[in-house]
């Protein structure tokens, strides 16, 4: 009896190791491997060849620390002393957050208006909020094309309702980036919100009511808070790969949207400069990275 216990306990330990094992193998894989390829790569020197760039070092530590010490100035420091990718990093931390408001201010009321409808009538708004991802997301970008630009189908319907006399210049603006991040990503802010919302307690609300709370005030004290963590995941969901956005910059904001997703691509495939073009790339990542790790120690010390 005891052997079987024991062998049931260490069958519950295993599963236990694989169920929680799998996960980080797939992100020491595909996520922790390729980015110290990438590192590698951002301390190479730049050269005519295929790859385009020279190895410096192996993976010890003493070639790693020589290759810091030598070359991390050509890369890292021609990075922070030229304007474009200084400008390419602030003007997509502007675009992201601008973007990230904007998702928010359209999906809030979405997904307020989705956990307050009819039970009956929720699966079909919930279908209806991920249907978009059933098309091609370059398909979906390139229809705003033909919407957004000088004869496209929004400057025709306001000119025929007379509320504008001549086309507006939408397509090729930072307006058009707005807009196409916004449609794209909104399903990312929309569902985390509805699910804070579906599974509060809408007993608080009747009970503020019946304590003469009026409604307005009971939607910020009650319902606004209890929401937080859906908008915090809606938010980072939507601004972390808005940061990094390449698609749409190039197709609806034209070549005067400056964004570091474009200037990375230039760098790769145009400049061919694998160098600079991962050492970009790095330091997006810990700009992305470094203040989500911040928030989430100080969220886990408030919740204890």
């Amino acid at each position: 009896m005891a052997e079987e216990r024991s062998q049931s306990a260490h069958g519950g330990r295993l599963y236990k190791s694989v169920v929680v094992g799998v996960p980080y193998l797939w992100l020491l894989v595909f996520f922790f491997v390729p980015f110290l390829i990438v590192l590698k790569i951002s301390l190479s020197t730049t050269t005519i060849a295929q790859p385009p760039y020279l190895p410096v070092f192996d993976f010890d530590l003493a070639s790693v620390l020589a290759g810091v010490k030598e070359f991390v100035p050509d890369n890292y420091g021609f990075l922070f002393g030229d304007p474009l990718y200084i400008d390419a990093y602030l003007s997509s931390l502007r675009i992201a957050a601008t973007s990230t408001a904007l998702a928010l201010l359209v999906g809030y009321p979405f997904a307020y208006g989705m956990a307050k409808a009819p039970a009956g009538l929720r699966p079909v708004l919930l279908m209806l909020t991920i249907l978009p991802f059933w098309t091609s997301f370059l398909i979906r970008v390139y229809a705003w094309i033909g919407i957004l630009k000088n004869e496209g189908l929004l400057n025709q319907f306001l000119l025929w309702t007379g509320l504008i006399h001549e086309p507006l210049s939408i397509l090729n603006t930072e307006v058009a980036v707005y807009i196409g991040i916004v449609y794209s990503y909104l399903p990312f802010m929309v569902l985390p919100i509805y699910s804070s919302l579906e599974r509060m307690d809408h007993r608080l609300i009747e009970a503020a009511n019946d304590l003469g709370c009026p409604p307005a005030k009971a939607f910020w004290r009650i319902t606004l808070p209890l929401s937080l963590p859906g908008v915090l995941a809606g938010t980072f969901l939507v601004f972390i790969p808005a940061v990094g956005e390449f698609v749409i910059p190039d197709l609806l904001g034209g070549s005067d949207t400056l964004m570091i997703g474009k200037t990375l691509w230039d760098e790769f495939f145009n400049n061919r400069d694998w160098p600079v073009a991962s050492a970009v790339a790095v330091i997006l990542l810990l700009v992305l990275v470094i203040p989500i790790v911040f928030f989430q120690r100080s969220q886990a010390k408030v919740e204890r």
